[in-house]
């Protein structure tokens, strides 16, 4: 198991970070605000990074963070229950430590509700870690390229804009204007359904790869003269982006140019937007878009003036990001399972005669090396503490399974997820909540799609009135409990 099976460290909780809802906010008012609920930028231990994304399990993976391979985004949970996305670069990226950490730094300092902001780095060995917040509503281009539901609405589609220009124009008065391969991939939704521009983007001087990406239909004419990227290259991309949430579709600025020229602007509008866009949006944000394509950069706007043209174009500004988007928001979940039912009204009987029903069957897979000298010397020992702590279990001796499930745990020549899962309970049975929550999260670290983990993790944090983060393990748990459904065929 390896880092996996390293125990948590219990910590003080903290409640998560929630920004407030403001629609069309003032920029500089909001980051007094939004810098006072999150953390400063930290360097991370190695083993911290590896404990929160289950030893950078395949599972935790997100594939659409808006980074692309051979960079790899997991999804993690440190154990204050703060969610986080941790970037691990390629191997040959950054060989310079220092200027790593300098630049990560640089960008840690920006905070700002328009953007994923980075929490910290990690430089240990030959690792090069980014952690950023963690963004659970999927990028842009998802929703607007591969949409399952429905489409972005056009009111969304216009505050999607509005609030990228704002980032923009966010990091272009804290010295931060160059923004590399700007694109839908970059924009991702936080749980409120607010779109966010990814902080990976504003890092620069590394071997990660090319500014832009490989199809030149969509690079700025400067780039490929010079191969570097300026502030009216972003606009250029900005550009593009314009194009893409008018059109629904990726058309290559030259070619949308063209259709502009001829007045083609059916052609060029998404006809999902039908009866939703007024043929005066469409004219200006159509407008827009080809000022930041110009092909001399010095005829581009500039972050402001975007804002300035996008703001009044604002429509449906009262409601909610979350609603626009069809989000269903945390606080609204409820679980259809009985687990999930039994965690969400904390009926810690009923949770009990599942976890009794189920017994061990979810132990299988969970690999345990032993050698031949652990199964002389200990196993029995072992085994027979596991079969005292099941024994107390079925009968409601919560305090004998704690000890018993304990001396099981601590021997160490065995883990398993069940043996914490009950141990978390006993730990709520005695009104020990924070010893409940992080045997539940040491159950994810072994298993880290175990659906039962979550949902204990849900009934510990509902323990310790905190409502908020409860309801996103809730949530959590009930993914991952239908993920696994679907794969059994259920």
């Amino acid at each position: 198991m390896g880092s996996q099976c390293s125990k948590l460290t219990p910590c003080c909780l903290v409640s998560q970070y929630k920004a407030s809802i403001l629609e069309v906010p003032d920029i500089e008012n909001e980051e007094k605000t939004e810098t006072n609920n999150l953390p400063a930028f930290r360097e991370f231990a190695l083993e911290e990074l590896k404990n929160a994304t289950s030893g950078f399990a395949v599972e935790n993976i997100v594939s659409e963070h808006g980074e692309k391979a051979p960079n790899v985004v997991y999804k993690g949970k440190m154990d204050n229950q703060r969610r986080i996305a941790v970037k691990r670069f390629n191997r040959n990226a950054w060989p310079d430590a220092h200027q790593f950490v300098e630049e990560a730094r640089s960008v840690g300092q920006l905070r700002n509700q328009r953007l994923v902001n980075l929490l910290g780095c990690c430089c240990g060995d030959d690792e090069r870690l980014l952690v950023a917040e963690y963004m659970p509503n999927d990028t842009l281009a998802k929703h607007l390229f591969h949409w399952e539901t429905q489409p972005i609405k056009w009111p969304m589609r216009l505050r999607v804009v509005l609030h990228l220009a704002q980032a923009l124009e966010y990091c272009s008065n804290k010295g931060r204007a160059l923004y590399h391969d700007l694109n839908a991939y970059r924009i991702l939704f936080d749980e409120d359904g607010h779109p966010r521009l990814s902080c990976f983007g504003l890092m620069k001087n590394s071997r990660d790869g090319k500014s832009y990406s490989t199809n030149l239909a969509f690079t700025p004419p400067e780039y490929l003269k010079t191969g570097r990227v300026t502030s009216e290259s972003v606009i250029y991309s900005f550009g593009t982006l314009l194009i893409d949430l008018l059109s629904g579709k990726h058309i290559p600025p030259g070619h949308a140019l063209d259709l502009i020229r001829d007045r083609n602007l059916q052609m060029l509008t998404d006809s999902c937007l039908e009866g939703q866009i007024s043929s005066d949006d469409g004219t200006e944000l159509v407008r827009l878009a080809s000022r930041c394509l110009q092909y001399e950069p010095r005829e581009r706007p500039n972050p402001k003036s975007l804002v300035a043209a996008l703001t009044p174009l604002q429509k449906e500004t009262e409601v909610p990001s979350h609603v626009l988007m069809g989000i269903l928001r945390s606080a609204s979940f409820s679980p259809k399972s009985p687990l999930g039912e039994a965690c969400s009204r904390m009926d810690l009987t009923a949770i009990h005669e599942i976890l009794e029903k189920i017994g061990y069957k979810d132990d299988e897979g969970v690999t345990n090396e032993l050698s031949f000298q652990m199964w002389t010397d200990q196993m029995q020992d072992t085994l027979t503490s596991k079969k005292k702590g099941d024994t107390a279990f079925r009968h409601k001796d919560f305090k004998t399974a704690i000890e018993c499930y304990t001396q099981f745990i601590d021997v160490g020549t065995m883990v398993s997820p069940t043996v914490f899962a009950r141990r978390s309970l006993s730990y709520l049975m005695n009104d020990m909540p924070q010893d409940a929550l992080n045997d539940a999260m040491q159950a994810q670290v072994i298993s880290p799609v175990w659906h039962i983990a979550s949902y204990l993790q849900a009934a510990a944090l509902f323990a310790l009135k905190m409502e908020n983060e409860a309801q996103v393990a809730l949530k959590e748990g009930s993914t991952l409990e239908a993920k696994r459904n679907k794969t059994n065929g259920q």
